[in-house]
């Protein structure tokens, strides 16, 4: 690959400030049996306070370890082999673990990617964010509680004081990650490193959390190191941008300038499978009417893109292979002793799906999305209304025609790797669906496996591989292989692309069109990225607490939403305020 390109941070900053953190020639490896296996080669990064800057990169591209090197946290055998990283003057690398227990927490936060993995299930909210203020000596005693509350209302928990003896698992994941954030700034660090901290949340949450964080930083003068895969939020709230491949940086700069001319190959690629950003390209080319619709280097598929969406305006209309008509899911949920509440989880819901193409169902986190799925896939019962597959109720199937109805509808869930079974190698784990519905001889499966494993474009050496050797979009890919073992005519996919980066995002949506087009498949697609939806939906339902507030064509909905709520989505894609041209 070409040199990297980058542009001196200190060109827009004044000579006489001394960097908050200055990261030379950084190496890290990992000690395995073989010798050291590295994993961030020859990294230079540079800080100011005050600044926000983006590390960019696809899975693998060292973005992760980079950050957790500067805190000392590097997981197994991870080592600095070479560098410095200097923080306020100090280099980290030679600090002992007790100094370094001092820095990290107090005056560097971190806010890690999964709350949920990151939160200790067995405890309280209140003692895990109450741990982090004593150890990092912020404060102890009564005062310790008092400030546990005053960093969650802060971080967004308005009723923080009745929340403290609550537990993980009864936190939405927004919350989850607003308790990281608020445990991450709680002792008002110089620098809060914080990774993929809204992947997996939808759009509004993750812009409120966002706007709450800028805000944060912005009062107590925090600089933030982000790492991300999203491109539009690097365009939207990082000054500078750093781009990884491999290990190395090959482009830094400031991020407008490099999201909207980008020098080096790999960015031009990242900047051209980017959802935010390819949906913004679409906007602006048919609004335009422009003759040249792509304004990156890689304009192929962009060209690609905007035909689909011309192709899905002018496609004829098809019946509805599912139809859902006055669907309402009331959970009763138990309290103390005998007493139960209600929760109306879908109020209403009617909609349809044409064969052979793909609707989108939209919405912030408790909207209803998963629960319509798992009412359409029988995994829980309808409390009324009715939901018809090809003509049939399916509301009332059970045996033999329960386990036809399941192998023409088939689901991809959100993470592959809490999907796949860890003891199961590929092969097996493609194989059962057809193991389970008793479908071909040994030699019949296993020439079935080769077929699918060509299908999502990965080798066939790869049967004999687990979950754990594969990486996310890998996984991915095998999930979805699963699903169309039994050659369905429906995939619900919820969330099927949200926790991956914007290349392996790229590559899945494409199999997903191409294999819509070769087997005439019809999928029903959960989403809380409106991004994602304009490259891929013909039709959206866009849904509020519990109901569908609007439903219309793709473009009809991007281009005159109707309901301020779906305007208030459409906005919070990020890169919305992104100007393209170079």
């Amino acid at each position: 690959m070409s040199q990297p390109h980058t542009q001196t941070v200190s060109e827009t900053i004044n000579s006489s400030n001394e960097p908050l953190l200055q990261i030379r020639g950084l190496e890290v490896g990992f000690q395995t049996q073989r010798g050291i296996v590295p994993a961030v080669r020859g990294v230079d990064l540079t800080l100011y306070a005050g600044q926000t800057l983006a590390i960019v990169g696809e899975s693998g591209s060292g973005k992760t370890t980079t950050a957790q090197s500067v805190i000392d946290l590097l997981p197994g055998t991870g080592k600095v082999t070479a560098g410095e990283i200097l923080f306020q003057g100090r280099d980290l690398t030679k600090l002992s673990a007790k100094a370094m227990q001092d820095v990290r927490g107090r005056l560097i936060g971190y806010v890690p990617q999964d709350p949920m993995s990151n939160l200790n299930p067995v405890w309280n909210i209140g003692f895990q964010v109450e741990e982090a203020i004593k150890a990092n000596n912020v404060a102890q005693g009564k005062e310790a509680r008092v400030r546990t509350i005053r960093v969650l209302q802060e971080a967004g928990l308005s009723d923080a004081a009745d929340r403290l003896k609550q537990y993980p698992h009864q936190f939405s994941g927004g919350m989850r990650q607003r308790v990281l954030i608020g445990i991450g700034l709680s002792s008002r660090p110089k620098l809060l490193i914080a990774d993929e901290p809204t992947s997996a949340l939808d759009v509004t949450v993750q812009r409120q959390i966002l706007d709450h964080l800028a805000t944060l930083t912005r009062d107590y003068g925090t600089s933030v190191l982000f790492i991300t895969h999203d491109l539009g939020l690097a365009a939207e709230r990082a000054e500078q941008l750093v781009v990884m491949y491999q290990g190395k940086v090959v482009e830094s700069g400031p991020s407008r300038e490099i999201l909207a001319n980008p020098q080096h190959p790999y960015t031009q690629r990242l900047v051209a499978a980017a959802p935010s950003l390819a949906s913004r390209r679409i906007q602006s080319a048919k609004k335009s009417g422009a003759e040249d619709p792509h304004i990156f280097a890689d304009g192929a598929l962009d060209e690609t893109l905007i035909a689909r969406a011309t192709e899905r305006e002018h496609a004829a209309p098809r019946r509805d292979l599912i139809s859902l008509r006055n669907v309402s899911k009331m959970y009763r949920i138990r309290k103390k002793g005998f007493k139960q509440d209600e929760l109306l989880a879908v109020d209403d819901v009617s909609f349809g799906v044409q064969k052979g193409t793909t609707t989108a169902l939209v919405g912030e986190s408790g909207s209803g999305k998963s629960t319509v799925a798992k009412l359409l896939l029988q995994l829980e019962s309808i409390t009324s209304g009715s939901i018809e597959f090809d003509g049939q109720d399916v509301a009332g199937l059970a045996g033999a025609k329960l386990l036809q109805f399941r192998r023409r509808v088939q689901p991809v869930f959100q993470d592959p790797y809490g999907s796949l079974d860890p003891q199961y190698n590929v092969g097996n784990t493609i194989a059962e669906p057809l193991l389970a519905h008793r479908m071909g001889t040994a030699r019949d499966r296993q020439e079935r496996v080769r077929e699918l494993l060509d299908q999502v474009s990965l080798p066939w050496s790869t049967r004999y591989r687990y979950p754990s050797e594969l990486s996310g979009g890998q996984r991915q890919r095998i999930a979805i292989a699963r699903a169309l073992a039994l050659k369905p005519d429906v995939l619900v996919l919820d969330e099927a692309v949200s926790a991956l980066d914007v290349l392996v995002q790229g590559q899945i949506l494409n199999l997903l069109t191409e294999l819509q087009t070769e087997l005439d498949l019809t999928y029903l697609f959960i989403t809380h990225d409106l991004a994602v939806v304009r490259l891929v939906a013909d039709n959206v339902c866009v849904m509020q607490k519990g109901r569908v507030i609007e439903a219309a064509t793709t473009d009809e909905v991007f281009d005159n939403p109707r309901e301020s709520y779906t305007q208030e989505l459409l906005a919070a894609i990020p890169g919305g305020n992104f100007t393209f041209g170079r």
